[in-house]
């Protein structure tokens, strides 16, 4: 296994942005299929796959609507 060993006196502070996983991501967007409410997701990667999905699922009738980092699915004209 692999480390980073940090020599010093000084402290280490700030921010990690984590990505969202596509693997949590494609069950999330295939089950706005099920529901006729209005999803949000926040954190969604841009990966082929999940444009792939994203394109699916607006042919099947979900309205994709994109805000800065967040997805937002109606899918009231299923």
């Amino acid at each position: 296994m692999e480390y980073i060993t940090i020599k010093g006196g000084v402290r280490l502070k700030g921010d990690v942005i984590i990505s969202g996983s596509k693997n949590s991501a494609l069950p999330i967007l295939a089950s706005s299929l099920l529901t006729d409410k209005k999803l949000s997701l926040t954190n969604v990667p841009k990966l082929v796959d999940v444009v792939s999905m994203t394109k699916l699922i607006k042919s099947l009738g979900v309205n994709i609507e994109t805000n800065q980092k967040r997805l937002i699915l109606k899918t009231t004209q299923i």
